[in-house]
């Protein structure tokens, strides 16, 4: 109670009429913003798990959260319970507010949908100054996922948990044909099974034209003849996948295996160097870490400054995930190696299962998540986004949609088109009559 008095006496000191905005240091955003120094809401004290019920008397297991706690968190109070969040997005510091008022996803998704779909109850903190108690088919409720803000903050969650063993026994399955991973993928989906086998968790990486794996992820208690593997130390994870056939790791492992390499992107710091890496602290080897790197590169222009010094072209940063019908992945696939030409990306399949205001993906329907990070050498239209630019409108063309954590640049039409404004409008008006929130359009693509 003591956090959310402190939010409201926070909202209540921002001056009538100015935007309200929170007051937040770090973040897992890849977009611009425009730089204020006007007070933001003070969130300081929403960063805390407030109980995990392991036995309810009918439901699932559930646990009471605060809207800024992160995962980690959450993580490290449910696992002595031997449960965990229907949906663990990759990244240690993501928020479950964050996640669910943005978009998070993990191997978990193609069964489990996306962290949004397992709220039950939420508070949220309107752009009125109003603490509003939403829940399912309440119209705050579902045009909450992919509001990014512009729609209020929550600060308290109930969210439905899963049990899960100690182990996570992985199998690495290779493909040279998209279309035949794309298939493999429908099929998985529908079964929750490979050969036989029960599938708890299902993601996968294209390496390059040709090279795609699936890693099919199964819980066991089974500690297995040589125990679990270590990709904290010296060994890196996405590496393994090309290395070995079957794996092992313990369940805590699995839910950051992507983390302490950023998935692939900590070799822009040299972290990656058998040198570097030992010498680099296990305990740093972090995606929050790695994010204050970047913003320092941001900063200091550190990676254009060498390009220009070495004579190469202007990049362009590209980093984004989408999502295509698993139908239309091949295409995808195809087209991003022919014209864009970056590797690895991550492959992800989802399922919504049921329609949400703001991200109108096809309910039961298959999608597969394509994440991509990095930067392309393009010359001196770099600052015109071209590569982004393309990408968005074949995802559209494809009928998939674009997360909105990173720059986009669609024009207004076409935006209310892909994630339903109209609606969203309508909800905001509702709870935010004087426009003290920032919209999405001017959150997402004019970074305001």
């Amino acid at each position: 109670m003591r956090a959310v008095e402190r939010l409201g006496n926070s909202y209540a000191a921002i001056p009538p009429g100015d935007p309200v905005r929170l007051a937040k240091q770090t973040t897992n955003l890849f977009r611009a913003r425009t730089a204020s120094s006007a007070p933001g809401l003070d969130v300081s004290g929403l960063t805390g798990v407030i109980e995990i019920d392991p036995d309810p008397a009918d439901g699932p297991p559930t646990a009471e959260v605060q809207g800024m706690c992160t995962y980690e968190d959450l993580v490290d109070a449910t696992l002595p319970h031997g449960l965990i969040p229907l949906v663990v997005p990759q990244l240690r510091t993501i928020t479950l507010g964050g996640a669910v008022t943005g978009l998070g996803i993990e191997s978990t998704s193609f069964r489990s949908g996306l962290p949004h779909e397992s709220v039950l109850e939420m508070d949220v903190f309107t752009g009125a100054g109003e603490v509003v108690t939403v829940r399912p088919g309440d119209d705050l409720f579902d045009a909450f996922p992919n509001s990014y803000g512009s729609l209020g903050y929550a600060t308290r969650l109930r969210i439905a948990l899963e049990r899960v063993p100690a182990y996570v026994a992985l199998r690495h399955v290779r493909f040279d044909d998209p279309g035949l991973l794309a298939k493999t993928i429908e099929e998985i989906t529908h079964a929750g099974e490979y050969d036989g086998q029960q599938v708890d968790g299902l993601d996968g990486v294209a390496f390059a034209p040709g090279e795609y794996y699936l890693t099919l992820a199964r819980w066991t208690d089974d500690p297995g003849p040589r125990g679990a593997s270590d990709y904290i130390g010296q060994q890196i994870y996405y590496r393994s996948i090309q290395q070995h056939d079957t794996d092992l790791l313990t369940i805590y492992d699995y839910l950051w295996r992507w983390d302490a390499d950023w998935f692939w992107c900590s070799g822009a710091f040299g972290a990656q160097h058998p040198v570097v890496r030992r010498l680099w602290p296990a305990s740093r080897r972090r995606s929050d870490v790695y994010m204050r790197l970047l913003k320092l590169d941001r900063q200091f222009a550190i990676a254009d400054r060498l390009d220009r010094r070495a004579g190469r072209p202007l990049r362009e940063r590209v980093v984004q995930d989408i999502e295509v019908p698993v139908e239309r992945l091949a295409e995808f696939l195809d087209w991003f190696d022919a014209e864009i030409g970056m590797r690895p990306v991550w492959l992800c399949p989802l399922v919504a299962r049921r329609a949400w205001t703001a991200y109108p993906l096809e309910p039961a329907s298959t999608y597969v998540n394509v994440g991509f990070w990095g930067t392309v050498h393009v010359g001196p239209d770099a600052v015109h986004a071209p590569r982004n630019r393309a990408i968005e409108a074949k995802v559209h063309e494809l009928g998939g949609h674009k997360s909105l954590y990173s720059e986009a640049f669609y024009d207004p039409d076409t935006f209310d088109q892909l994630y339903n404004g109209q609606a969203l409008a309508a909800v905001k008006r509702r709870y935010d009559p004087e426009d003290r929130l920032t919209t999405l359009y001017d959150k997402t693509v004019r970074s305001r």
